[in-house]
């Protein structure tokens, strides 16, 4: 059969499009990634040769399984396409062009624990406190600098970020930022950010590279673009927009599914692209035939993102007729949310016969899973929670990763300073401290600055001896390969005898996780294939490939029958042939953090109509009127989002589905109904002083006394998140109760 002929209607448009902007809004389960590949197998079969074509993606399995897509159509030439994620075909476009911004191609990608590594080093070399800078902090506010294009040096410049620095008593941020910069920059290192910055500042101020670029890739294509940010939308524009260009630029997104905001990523861009390139005469195609859930999922999903005011508007049809209704589950209790839950899903198994890897449990925070794992346990079915600490974050993965890094390139401070003395070699902390204190002096790298010093003999020959084994490790990945490296670095470096040595059952399980990783690197030259980019064999391409792995990559394993738990941000993408969404309660889901904000609410909604799309025959959503959090017990209202939905496609209690009935309003600040309202309200209005005036939420800190509107008198017991999304946990004297609160929209005084 052609490719064509197993396209609907409107997705053989969008494949057949050929010149000019294009915007397919794909909804869920609307064959999007057919439509992607099969566009680009169009492309190469209308005569455009496939290294003339750049696919952006966000996860390298997507990147993956758009090459096998396409060669199943063209044969092996479809490695010829600039396939993978931004951030990986931006730093192969970056190692070739290093040499222009002040970088060797060799240059080192730190992840997010670099980063805190390294800023927490600046605290020290500064002198400033950890509570008042937190790290954590401080590494998102420069994340968000580099994603709207502010350099260290605008970011001094500009007065409103510099007072709201000043007002959240960190006034030193700026110099912080100029540090980091500078010291990345000094030991061959970016972070993931770097990669989108860096390249648009080639871009930007290379106008000849920016042209080269251009005409070698005059067909854009960019997946899930309702997750986009800023920078990445400026640097598609960059490739695109020049003179004589057709700006074949054909973009594939949701905005109904746009929820990575927390990342940076914005709606808007979705939104705007229509008008961005409307002079271009931009075509739309919405795909909204839906061929993976049943007619009352789709529906509930339609009915709820209805709600929403900033969206492209369309309604989604099934193809798979009305299937079952959607069930809802009332308790008590979260402990009795769990055990109910756990309940359906046993006789799902019993009365469907559905596998334990046909059902996922989905919930809005992490924590949630423990009463669902406690009550799986107790019945004895097997699952998997995903979302935990990741394989290449265990320390003796790191450890090892550390000696790669630096055989590559031992300008790299971090990776440095985390092995020096590891496997003990007699190099203490006060001599490291010496060191970076030098370092920092004559701004140097650790490695240049060590041959500069003298110490003791034995500190001194302990140095020598690190030194000579790095240099022995970068001669070895120069000339060999990466496995053949790996194994060397692995065992001359002390790692394999120094985890032989622990034979407890962490760590034989530690010994297990480097053979793994060696098992890996193995598998990994093992590869060849007529992709010019996985040719090289090297450590240093290994150590990209790795370096480039996201959390957004969410690979299950198959074979193993296992009830598949995990966060509905982690869900995106996938799907099962039943779904339960747990923790349906205001506060919790929408979250408190989101609901004085109408973006932060409306993206709350999307991510509801993200966990409800993932289900194909079966959902269950699920809640609880009071559960534990914080140490007490909370007395909740159901999800307003479940009032969204028509009653008529839930099934569940009879004094379930009235009330939901009663509670659907066409206009509501919070859930209205029968339902009990959480405990806690104050029993006499608050009297307001007259001299009342909001204090400017950046000045807000732990301890303070504040003063709100409707909770009166409070103390400020803890403040999290950063910028707009600091969130304030505060005990209000006459509530006898503390709430959490948006500093953003709270209108908050501050009294002393």
């Amino acid at each position: 059969m052609h490719y064509l002929d197993q396209l609907n209607e409107i997705q053989r448009q969008a494949v057949m499009h050929m010149e000019g902007p294009a915007l397919v809004v794909a909804g869920p389960g609307s064959g999007k990634t057919r439509v992607l590949t099969y566009r680009i197998a169009h492309l190469i079969d209308r005569g455009i040769p496939p290294y003339q074509i750049m696919a952006l993606t966000f996860t390298n399995k997507a990147a993956r399984e758009m090459k096998e897509r396409i060669q199943s159509v063209t044969g092996p030439q479809a490695y010829n396409v600039w396939a993978g994620t931004f951030h990986s075909i931006f730093a192969r476009i970056l190692r070739y062009e290093a040499e222009h911004i002040g970088y060797l191609s060799s240059f080192t990608i730190y992840d997010t624990d670099d980063s805190k590594s390294l800023i927490k080093n600046i605290l020290n070399d500064l002198h400033l406190s950890k509570d008042q800078y937190n790290p954590n902090s401080v590494r998102a506010r420069i994340s968000s600098a580099k994603t709207n294009l502010i350099s260290p040096k605008r970011y001094e410049q500009d007065q409103e970020l510099m007072a709201q620095d000043r007002a959240a008593r960190r006034p030193h941020f700026a110099k912080i930022y100029q540090e980091y910069v500078a010291r990345c920059k000094r030991s061959g290192a970016m972070d993931f950010d770097d990669l989108l910055y860096r390249l648009y500042e080639l871009l930007q101020n290379h106008p000849d590279i920016a042209d080269k670029y251009r005409k070698r890739f005059p067909f854009l294509l960019i997946d899930e673009f309702q997750d986009t940010n800023f920078l990445q939308y400026q640097i598609a524009k960059k490739l695109t927009h020049y003179p004589g260009s057709s700006r074949n630029i054909l973009v594939v997104g949701d905005d109904a599914q746009s929820i990575y905001a927390f990342r940076g990523a914005t709606i808007q861009n979705i939104l705007d692209f229509q008008n961005d390139f409307k002079p271009y005469g931009v075509k739309t195609y919405k795909l909204v035939k839906n061929y993976r859930s049943t007619e009352h999922i789709v529906q509930a999903a339609n009915q709820v993102i209805t709600h929403n005011k900033r969206q492209i508007p369309k309604t989604i049809e099934s193809v798979r007729g009305s299937g079952n209704k959607i069930h809802l589950i009332k308790a008590m209790t979260d402990n009795e949310e769990g055990k109910r839950v756990v309940d359906a899903i046993l006789e799902q198994k019993n009365r469907l016969h559905l596998r334990n890897r046909d059902i996922a449990i989905l919930y809005r925070t992490n924590a949630q899973s423990r009463i669902f794992e406690e009550n799986l346990r107790q019945h004895n079915i097997p699952y998997r929670v995903f979302g935990g600490l990741s394989f290449y974050q265990r320390k003796e993965i790191k450890d090892l990763i550390a000696y790669f890094r630096l055989a590559i390139n031992p300008q790299d401070d971090e990776a440095l300073r985390r092995i020096i003395n590891y496997p003990k070699r007699g190099i203490g902390k006060t001599t490291l401290e010496k060191i970076s204190a030098q370092a920092a002096l004559s701004q140097q790298t650790l490695w240049q600055t060590i041959p500069q010093m003298s110490f003791p003999s034995r500190t001194q020959n302990a140095l020598d001896g690190f030194t000579a084994l790095i240099k022995d490790f970068r001669q070895m990945a120069e000339e060999q390969d990466a496995y053949q490296t790996a194994l060397h670095i692995a065992r001359r470096s002390g790692i394999l005898n120094e985890l032989k040595k622990d034979t407890s059952i962490e760590g034989l399980s530690r010994m297990e996780n480097i053979n793994s990783l060696l098992d890996g690197i193995k598998e990994f030259t093992a590869q060849k294939t007529d992709d010019s980019e996985q040719s090289d064999l090297s450590l240093a391409a290994y150590i990209q490939n790795i370096a480039l792995l996201t959390d957004l990559d969410q690979n299950l394993p198959e074979g193993d029958d296992f009830v598949t738990l995990m966060s509905i941000h982690a869900a995106k993408g996938l799907e099962f042939p039943s779904v339960f969404v747990v923790g349906l309660e205001e506060q919790l889901f929408p979250s408190f953090m989101a609901m004085e904000s109408p973006e932060g609410l409306e993206e709350e909604r999307r991510l509801f109509y993200v966990a409800i799309t993932r289900a194909k025959n079966f959902l269950t959503l699920s809640y609880a009127l009071s559960r534990y959090r914080y140490g007490q017990m909370r007395y909740n209202d159901p999800s307003r989002f479940l009032t969204e939905i028509n009653p008529q496609h839930i099934e569940g209690e009879k004094t379930i589905a009235a009330n939901l009935q009663a509670m659907n309003a066409p206009s509501r600040s919070g859930v209205k109904g029968n339902f009990k309202r959480a405990a806690g309200k104050l029993k006499k209005p608050v009297k307001v002083p007259k001299d009342f005036h909001p204090s400017p939420s950046a000045a807000i800190q732990s301890g303070m006394e504040v003063f709100h509107l409707q909770f009166g008198k409070g103390k400020v017991l803890a403040i999290d998140g950063s910028r707009d999304k600091r969130v304030a946990t505060i005990f209000f004297h006459e509530l006898k109760d503390q709430k959490r609160i948006m500093l953003k929209f709270a209108k908050l005084q501050i009294l002393k």
